[in-house]
């Protein structure tokens, strides 16, 4: 039961955990600050599907270290990132800019879902539809004796 427990405790005190290293978080705040918003917006290019600050890449690490050090040097954080688009191309972004060209990439999941709906509506409108039946002389009698018995038994 105890550890049932400290595991439960364990997952809900444990925050999500980061892979910046001690040696890599700046002195001042403010910076580290703006460094984390920037790399949190930023793609691991080893993982593709995690920021660097979520990534133990060594190319995630030297990311971080590069903004960190672009942040002490100066730069704004639309510089930091214009110079990583620059650097490895706009694929470092993990949500890229809307233009023409990332057009078909904003819009392909709404395309995705008219294109969807489009074809449900044409597949159900082709659906045959069940023919009425239609129940003869004999039928009938046979449902009426059933409906009667029914209603005699209650």
């Amino acid at each position: 039961m105890r550890f049932v427990l400290a595991l439960i405790a364990a997952l809900l005190l444990g925050g999500p955990v980061l892979a910046v290293q001690p040696d890599e978080v700046l002195k001042d705040p403010a910076l580290e600050k703006r460094a984390r918003e920037i790399s949190a917006g930023l793609r691991c290019l080893v993982c593709q599907n995690q920021s660097i600050d979520d990534s133990d890449a060594q190319l995630a690490k030297d990311l971080r270290i590069l903004v960190r050090e672009r942040l002490v040097a100066g730069d704004t954080n639309d510089e930091v990132e214009t110079f990583l688009v620059q650097r490895y191309g706009e694929f470092v972004l993990l949500k890229p800019a809307f233009g023409t060209h990332t057009l078909l990439l904003w819009l392909t999941p709404a395309l995705v879902l008219v294109l969807g709906g489009i074809g449900a509506y044409v597949a159900l409108r082709r659906r045959p539809q069940p023919a009425a039946a239609f129940l003869d002389e004999e039928e009938k009698k046979a449902l009426e004796a059933l409906l009667g018995r029914d209603n005699s038994a209650s």
